[in-house]
């Protein structure tokens, strides 16, 4: 694809968030190379602020950045549209310290910008592809980026919130689904935490037409929320934003688990030392990679390229994680993956199977130990996915209870498998499965394992 920039310039009015101040913002066409820049036009000589991970300055609430003493706050509403717009040029004049807030979602920025048409120039964007798995995680958060040919974000949250609880979301990014499904989602905070950020200087320009405010017991605004799970989705739209502060598009499938403005730029800061290092990233980021190589207009792209296939997980990343291998790997692709909480995996039955030679011949049936085993090996990467170097490790099964099996498998069929961990305690964890075939459910287990290091197990690397 070519960089692209808008056609004629496009405004917005209004008031920022947090600081409350009455704030004019302008959108202008870009030369190719220039980047996204803001410009404080309320300051003497015009000061310049590159949208990159660079001049972040603070992380508060919103992402704000800043050079010199100039600071733009509260970015990543703006910064979210113009990704989702493809746009890689642009300049945006705002004559005061905080963009307009407008309704607390980024659904007016992209409609201005949209409206304002999109032009393409003669140079190549600036890409950046994986072509395995790379894991970085922080505390309860943690991310895991998928090797893809598009752009792709799935988010899960959890708050101990009746209100909230634990949601999840997933889409691939297209300027048609993030203005349909993410740019109308809004901004939130808790009513306990007002008179706390108020005296913090922060949320001046909050109110109920530009934030949803949860109580104890219900959600301030008038009327029902835009969407059911509408607080994950704008946690998508935030970190698409703050992704942007890489610099350049990413081609990925980002799985992202609990994270926050500080956790989406310590991501991209290890993002650029996988572009830059030429040991990629190393231990401290899991998988290593191929050694990015310049490719065209200066192009950072691993080598080798995206991996082939519609899952997020194929068996190649399958093969680098777990140790089992023909006869006894069960596990053909992971379709669904939320790190530290569930995973979806799936296994193709055929005749093919050796075992079939041997068991009721003249009748094929999977055998329901093989099934629990399918299940545990779907776990057993959910689970080794949780560290740092998930091919240095091994899950041995210590315990299975409440095991059922309900329905035959046979030649064919698909069996898919669903794991949810329930407990995560060191190294020991306990997980609730469910294997089905055609949305009938076939078999079911609870499953308690260990990790242990494969090599203090007595296994060779």
């Amino acid at each position: 694809m070519k960089q692209r920039t808008i056609r004629r310039e496009a405004r917005i009015s209004g008031v920022g968030l947090h600081t409350g101040n009455r704030s004019n913002l302008v959108f202008r066409p870009a030369a190719a190379g220039t980047g996204i820049v803001f410009v404080r036009t309320d300051l003497p000589g015009a000061p310049q602020i590159p949208a990159d991970v660079t001049h972040v300055v603070g992380l508060d609430r919103g992402t704000s950045l800043g050079t010199d003493g100039a600071k733009v706050h509260t970015v990543e509403h703006v910064l979210a549209a113009v990704t989702a717009l493809g746009i890689d040029n642009l300049i945006v004049e705002v004559d005061a310290n905080e963009p307009p807030v407008g309704d607390g979602s980024a659904l007016p920025f992209f409609l201005s910008l949209k409206e304002a048409g999109i032009a393409e120039d003669d140079r190549e964007r600036a890409v950046f592809s994986l072509n395995r798995p790379f894991h970085f995680h922080e505390g309860i958060v943690q991310f895991t980026l998928v090797p893809s040919d598009r752009f792709q974000v799935t988010f899960s949250i959890d708050f101990d919130h009746p209100l909230i609880g634990h949601q999840y979301a997933s889409f691939e990014i297209t300027p048609e689904v993030f203005e349909r499904e993410l740019a109308p989602a809004r901004t939130f905070g808790f009513l306990h935490e007002i008179e706390k950020l108020k005296e913090a200087g922060l949320i001046r320009g909050g109110s109920l037409d530009n934030a949803i405010v949860i109580g104890e017991r219900e959600i301030l605004n008038r009327g029902s929320l835009r969407f059911p799970n509408e607080f994950v989705r704008h946690k998508i739209l935030d970190l698409i934003g703050d992704l942007s502060l890489f610099g350049r598009e990413i081609k990925a499938h980002v799985i992202a688990h609990r994270s926050g403005h500080k956790t989406n730029v310590k991501l991209v800061n290890a993002l650029l030392e996988v572009a830059r290092d030429e040991r990629n990233g190393g231990r401290a980021y899991g998988a290593p990679l191929e050694r990015p190589t310049a490719q065209g207009d200066g192009q950072p792209s691993a080598s080798g390229g995206p991996i082939a296939g519609e899952a997020p997980f194929g068996i190649h990343d399958i093969l680098s994680v777990i140790p089992h291998r023909f006869p006894f790997l069960l596990v053909d692709r992971i379709l669904e993956l939320e790190p530290g909480r569930r995973i979806v995996g799936i296994k193709n039955v055929t005749i093919n199977e050796p075992f079939f030679t041997g068991h009721f011949p003249g009748q094929p049936i999977l055998p329901g130990v093989l099934i629990v085993e399918a299940m545990g090996q779907v776990g057993g990467f959910l689970l080794l996915n949780s560290f740092d170097t998930p091919a240095d490790k091994l899950v041995y099964f210590v315990g299975l209870d409440d095991v059922r099996f309900r329905k035959l498998v046979q030649p064919g069929d698909q069996l898919r498998m669903e794991l949810t961990l329930v407990k995560l305690r060191g190294r020991t964890c306990r997980m609730t499965g469910t294997a089905s075939v055609d949305g009938v459910r076939v078999a079911e287990a609870t499953l308690t394992a260990m990790v242990v290091d494969r090599l203090a197990a007595g296994a060779r690397p």
